[in-house]
């Protein structure tokens, strides 16, 4: 039953967690933690923007649960172009950040708040007693000053993550998982490949190579533990 733990690239590969996924035995509840849902029901199928959909095809996956969206696809319009029906059948949950939200858009399904976020997550802990619990980690979810990535930042701290999967050990069993999302230098093979992903990544200010690897080291050296102990 039991899938090793394991840290890889860039987020544009978070994809290989459906992969791994397929290959673990008996019925898995699936832990998120990203700044996109990835759920977006357009091609290609095997991406990293539409992994989550190619997960709740798997018949031993019950439920899949994304914390900590950040970015706009949650929202209308972008919305649309995201899995809706599976969420609205519950088998999938998206919690986004409705902080600087309109007070409508704060009773959105799933939004969570600063404020009120580990209240929800440990209400959603509650329905998971004794559940195998896969978690994968994107780095992205984490805030600025806590991950380098190539993607946009979210709000979660690093000591976010540490109580959340501490409070997942103490009510499932996690029976693997994953880390993803730590910048990683574009490099290109053909011109069409490098026109496709400047024009799906944002425009971002990094700090130096050197800070780069400080800051997600940091991060890692807290998270992996955490997730593999």
């Amino acid at each position: 039953m039991a899938a090793p733990f394991v840290l890889y690239g860039s987020g544009d590969f978070h994809h290989l967690t459906a992969l791994r996924l397929r290959r673990i035995a008996g019925a898995i509840i699936l832990v998120s933690f990203d700044n996109h849902p990835d759920w977006d029901v357009r091609p290609p199928k095997w991406a990293c923007g539409a992994w989550v959909n190619r997960v709740l095809e798997f018949p031993h996956i019950k439920h899949v649960a994304v914390w900590g969206c950040g970015n706009f696809e949650c929202w209308w319009p972008h919305q649309i172009f995201g899995n809706r029906r599976a969420e609205r059948a519950g088998r999938l949950e998206v919690h986004p950040w409705a902080d600087d939200r309109p007070a409508k858009d704060r009773q959105r399904r799933g939004a969570i708040l600063r404020d009120n976020w580990r209240q929800r997550f440990g209400q959603f802990l509650n329905d998971l007693a004794d559940e195998n619990i896969y978690v994968t980690i994107d780095l992205d979810c984490l805030r600025t000053e806590e991950a380098v990535t190539n993607w946009e930042n979210g709000r979660f701290t690093t000591a976010d993550l540490e109580w959340a999967l501490g409070k997942l050990r103490e009510s499932c069993r996690i029976v693997g998982g994953d880390i993803c999302g730590a910048y990683s230098l574009p490099k290109y093979a053909r011109w069409k490949q490098k026109f496709a992903s400047e024009w799906d990544h944002p425009k971002l200010d990094l700090p130096n190579a050197e800070q780069i690897r400080k800051i997600n080291f940091s991060a890692l050296e807290r998270l992996s533990p955490a997730l593999a102990q």
